[in-house]
């Protein structure tokens, strides 16, 4: 992956640039994370690409890389509650909100994977497939990604009888059969089971 879109800004004037991006908008249960990371400029690290785009293995041994190399990352999170409350555009624009401002060092301007970016604390540009053009975006996807598996893997421990290590949450046939047999844990999102009325 290559510099182009950062060093495009770097040109303008910006000195800080991060990126952010968020995991688990899809899923049925469990809170929506985000991460933003500033790397040094130019910083290669082989194998970066967007994280769904990489083995769960792979990403785990990237997100140590990332973590050791960037001048600066956070990762956030916005709850079950706010997602329902707020609808689950908003709750990620809220996540990556939070962990762009969580920053040790202030970006200047920040690349947002995707095509909305909501009342960030400095410059914001919306990127489409960020995740594959921006070095900086693609490292904030790998941070939120483990993050996330790992909070299911939390979810798992909690709630055994949802298989909520296998499926991250995810509606996969077997999740949705689980929620109608044993009606939905304190971690499912209310908003997201329309399923079960129909």
């Amino acid at each position: 992956m290559n510099w182009d879109l950062e060093n495009s800004y770097y040109e303008k004037g910006y000195s800080v640039i991060c990126g952010t991006d968020e995991a688990g908008r899809g899923p049925l249960a469990g809170k929506v994370y985000a991460a933003a990371v500033i790397l040094p400029r130019g910083l290669e690290i082989e194998g970066l690409n967007d994280s769904k785009k990489i083995s769960e293995k792979k990403r785990e041994a990237l997100f140590d890389i990332i973590i050791e190399k960037a001048i600066a990352y956070s990762i956030q999170s916005s709850s079950v509650e706010e997602i329902d409350e707020l609808n689950i555009l908003a709750a990620s624009q809220l996540a990556m909100k939070r962990a762009v401002e969580a920053l040790s060092k202030k970006p200047d301007l920040v690349l947002v994977d995707g095509n909305v970016a909501r009342e960030f604390p400095c410059d914001a540009v919306t990127v489409i497939k960020g995740d594959s053009k921006s070095p900086n975006i693609a490292a904030a996807s790998i941070l939120a990604k483990v993050s996330r598996d790992r909070y299911c893997m939390e979810m798992d421990r909690q709630y055994p009888e949802y298989g909520f290590a296998k499926h991250k949450g995810y509606p996969t046939k077997e999740h949705r059969e689980l929620v109608k047999k044993l009606g939905p844990c304190p971690l499912h999102r209310k908003t997201f089971l329309s399923f079960l009325n129909k």
